[in-house]
């Protein structure tokens, strides 16, 4: 994912109901050009990461996943890329802060319950 579609979805997130391109486009911090938008946001669509809903001759787009399971998928990807995956995890634990390990561990202990 590029930095663009990741604002996009963030301006998705951020609403409570689904919009449409040009709201997208209105809420996003840089300005771009309509059509720029709607790329992004058919995309993603395509991608499975927004849905989009028919209204009069335009379409609404929502998030269909949210950050969390985006970005769990993105690291799950990249741990799975690795040549070494236990190196990896070691050292993502590894810098984890005392908060970070504990809720990793208690998570760890409430799936393996």
């Amino acid at each position: 994912m590029h930095a663009l579609e990741a604002e996009v979805l963030s301006v998705l997130w951020s609403s409570d109901r689904a919009m449409t391109p040009a709201e997208v486009r209105s809420a996003l911090a840089q300005p771009l050009a309509y059509t720029t938008v709607m790329t992004v946001l058919v995309r993603a669509w395509q991608k499975g990461l927004v849905e989009r809903v028919k209204v009069g001759r335009a379409y609404e787009y929502a998030a269909v996943v949210d950050e969390a399971d985006l970005v769990a998928e993105r690291m799950r990807r990249e741990y799975q890329r690795s040549r070494d995956p236990f190196a990896t995890m070691s050292r993502f634990v590894g810098r984890l802060d005392a908060t970070e390990a504990a809720e990793l561990r208690r998570l760890l202990d409430e799936d393996l319950a």
